[in-house]
């Protein structure tokens, strides 16, 4: 290296913490996809009868849309009958309560139904408005049976309710195999609407992957570069770092000196330490593995922790670090 060494070394670790910030938003990124997979490919594979079976497509209209309307239109001529009979002018606005006296009214009767009610809730705008057919049904059924649970079966309002309820029963019974069908086709339309949007989101994600993938490879060039570029840069060591390499090394920890070992493995993948204490041969080794194993011994003594605690003297100590033959 140059004589601005450290200049250089503190840029390379600017541009190496840059990296690292970038890979751990591409990690973070990944294991969201990831999660989106491994959440949708239940969903997913039960959507399909096979493999080569293709993703449902959605009509430029909906079907059930004007299935629904057709039903709506024959259930509002039903609901013109009755309310048109002669008896039904009982049912047409909420009970007076107070003006008839039913003191017992809202005990007996937990939801009051009318039909000026329902003709109120058909038109809404907001969220008490009817979400289907049935749901009119429901209230309609409703206000017959509310007359018949409140009076007594010889009662003029219970034998009214009876008549009214059996005629709409009959109604709506010859209409209720279109309301099926139409509700039928509207839950596979929901079903297929559900899978499609699944389906846009696995492309969406299959495309998030992609683009992680090229990120992910210019990382890697990035840092293939960067060590080209270290190595290509590298000097021989001085000799008194040299001294600094094989005083420290024989301080490292054993965790600190099998990070060493694996330094020289990298460069080295036929290097095979045989005894307890490595004997490594100093001119075996290239420049830019050393200059590795220099700033580990030097940033290990630098922070002062991590070494050996020897109770030898120091010339002990350099008798055991010249036994490494560590250069």
């Amino acid at each position: 290296m140059a004589h601005n060494s450290v200049e250089n070394l503190n840029r390379y670790n600017h541009i190496v913490y840059g990296l690292q910030e970038q890979v751990h938003k591409l990690e973070k990124q990944i294991k969201e996809v990831e999660q989106f997979y491994q959440s949708t490919a239940d969903a997913l594979q039960n959507g399909f009868q096979s493999k080569d079976e293709k993703p449902p497509k959605m009509p430029l209209k909906r079907a059930s849309e004007e299935m629904q309307n057709e039903v709506m239109r024959h259930f509002s001529k039903i609901l013109t009958e009755i309310t048109q009979h002669k008896w039904v002018w009982p049912f047409l606005e909420p009970v007076d309560v107070k003006g008839l006296g039913l003191h017992d009214y809202y005990q007996v009767i937990k939801k009051p139904m009318d039909f000026s009610t329902i003709r109120r809730k058909i038109k809404a705008k907001d969220h008490s408005r009817y979400k289907n057919v049935r749901e009119i049904y429901e209230d309609v059924r409703l206000i017959f049976m509310n007359a018949m649970t409140y009076n007594n079966e010889k009662d003029d309002i219970y034998v009214m309710a009876k008549t009214l309820l059996e005629k709409f029963e009959k109604k709506w019974l010859n209409l209720l195999p279109k309301v099926d069908k139409a509700e039928s086709e509207l839950s596979k339309e929901e079903a297929d609407e559900q899978l499609n949007k699944k389906l846009a989101q696995e492309a969406t994600y299959a495309n998030r992957a992609t683009g992680l993938s090229a990120e992910l490879s210019k990382v890697e060039t990035a840092l293939r570069n960067l060590k080209s570029t270290l190595i290509s840069q590298c000097r021989k060591l001085s000799g008194p770092e040299k001294i600094i390499l094989v005083n420290g090394f024989a301080q490292l920890s054993e965790d600190n000196l099998t990070k060493a070992l694996q330094i020289i493995i990298e460069n080295d993948p036929n290097f095979k330490p045989t005894d307890e204490i490595p004997i490594l041969d100093i001119e075996a080794q290239s420049d830019y593995t050393l200059w590795r194993l220099y700033m580990l011994v030097k940033q290990t003594l630098d922070e002062g922790k991590n070494l050996i605690t020897h109770e030898d003297s120091m010339e002990e100590n350099k008798h055991n670090a010249k036994r490494r033959k560590i250069e």
